[in-house]
């Protein structure tokens, strides 16, 4: 079994094709204002079709998450975690958290994306904990 691979729409490409020039981008509604996430074709707040890509801060904090300590195939390497993020803009997406002691985690810890080859063809945006944002040292 190997790593499912997101097969984008044509609603979808304009996010895939940002991650893989490692920015972040999010659909803001030009009629009501509305911050969308996952990639629509319409807004989920007013049902306007007048939807707008937009940079994103890259910036969110842990909402829940979950360590994988047993992969669901050898493509994936445990334990991982997989996260609900609050994204700074407002909406919540769901990602994996890279580079961190899954027992260090804690839901309201500060994160920010970072971008990740999943196959020849996708890049996914992840995210690493950033405690520059909670008053910490972000390191180097």
């Amino acid at each position: 079994m190997a790593k499912p691979v997101p097969r984008p729409t044509p609603t979808e490409q304009p996010f895939y094709d940002a991650c893989a020039a490692g920015k972040l981008v999010l659909q803001r509604c030009q009629h009501c204002g509305h911050v969308v996430f996952y990639p629509r074709t319409h807004c989920d707040a007013c049902q306007s079709d007048q939807l707008a890509w937009e940079d994103a801060s890259g910036a969110g904090t842990i909402a829940s998450y979950t360590v994988v300590r047993r992969a669901v195939s050898a493509d994936f390497e445990a334990p991982y975690v997989i996260a609900l993020i609050d994204l700074a803009e407002g909406p919540r997406m769901m990602s994996q958290i890279i580079d961190a002691d899954p027992d260090a985690l804690a839901v309201g810890l500060s994160v920010k994306v970072d971008f990740a080859a999943w196959s020849e063809d996708i890049t996914l945006p992840v995210f690493r904990l950033h405690p520059a944002l909670d008053g910490g040292d972000a390191g180097p």
